[in-house]
């Protein structure tokens, strides 16, 4: 295993969707000029949570994913794709095709429709996936508050070590940490953190995570707050933590005026559209937008708290 890398902020992107649910790849152009030069953002994670990944079909994932790739090049510092699947061939397939197409990096979150019954048999199931695409770093994607796997991160690398079939898994670099848990995060990090990177996927907690040791943040408000996150990242790492501290509860006082107004994916989609002025569509069904939410007085608040930035001018239908 390489030593760890220290990945900084990541956008866990949208996918953009036309009106009648379609995949619409015209816009993320226009997405990757944004993240940079809007928010100061030059790695992104596609296709998972944020992106609806499990609401798409394989073949819509690959598409995606070489859309991304091709788009970030040579603007991107890193694409990552997720790849996770409650197939595992299809997870393989779409680590293959990960590889193939270049992507800097793959995860995969646990199948959670029938759920491993153990922490040996995750571990065997993302070694599997890991080992479909050996050239790229493998990273495992934590979110139990989705999937409804709830083993420790810290039991899944100790089972990780002691397991065979992981001794020739070269290409396992890490964990994306979307958990409550700092316990379980901070002895990952002691126990793990010389050789594994851990990124951090709770946007509201990440100064909690980076005084823990994270390497970085993976995240959908960075699509929308990027600067004030890198900002707050900054801080930290001159050692002005009360700086650091009060964008972090900035952020929190933005997200909790949202939480209370029962906010979900489908929000936060209309609230990147309605900050980027790049037209994502609406999110693909289960997942709807609650009418009642004022995507206006949203961004209203984000300006009142000093985390908006104002959008570039984009070749993309203006959202009101």
């Amino acid at each position: 295993m390489d030593s760890p890398q220290n990945l900084g902020l990541v956008a866990a992107t949208f996918t953009p969707l036309t009106q009648d649910s379609e995949i619409n790849l015209s816009v993320i152009g226009s997405y990757v000029d944004y993240l940079i030069h809007a928010q100061g953002v030059k790695k992104i994670f596609v296709n998972g949570t944020t992106g609806e990944g499990i609401s798409l079909t394989v073949q819509e994932r690959k598409l995606l994913a070489e859309e991304w790739v091709r788009q970030g090049k040579g603007k991107m510092d890193q694409v990552i794709v997720h790849v996770g699947s409650s197939s595992l061939k299809e997870a393989q397939e779409m680590a293959r095709h990960a590889a193939s197409i270049k992507a800097d990096a793959i995860c995969a979150i646990s199948p959670s429709f029938l759920k491993p019954p153990n922490v040996g048999a995750l571990v065997s199931y993302l070694s599997e996936v890991a080992l479909a695409a050996p050239s790229i770093p493998f990273y495992y994607y934590h979110i139990p508050s989705l999937t409804g796997v709830l083993f420790r991160v810290e039991d899944v690398l100790d089972e990780m070590e002691k397991c065979s079939v992981t001794k020739c898994l070269t290409n396992f670099q890490g964990v994306k940490f979307s958990g409550l848990d700092l316990l379980d995060f901070g002895q990952c990090i002691h126990r793990h953190g010389h050789k594994l990177s851990f990124f951090y996927g709770v946007d509201e907690q990440l100064l909690s995570a980076m005084v823990m040791g994270a390497n970085g943040a993976v995240g959908s408000t960075y699509n929308y707050m990027g600067r004030a996150a890198n900002e707050m990242l900054s801080d930290f790492q001159k050692g002005n933590l009360v700086s650091a501290q009060k964008k972090q509860f900035l952020t929190q006082e933005f997200l909790s005026y949202l939480f209370h107004q029962g906010v979900g994916l489908a929000d936060f989609k209309g609230i990147m559209s309605f900050v980027s002025k790049i037209d994502l569509g609406p999110a693909r069904l289960p997942l709807q937008i609650n009418k009642s939410i004022d995507l206006a007085a949203a961004v209203d608040k984000m300006k009142d708290l000093g985390l908006f930035v104002q959008p570039l001018s984009v070749k993309t239908s203006h959202v009101s």
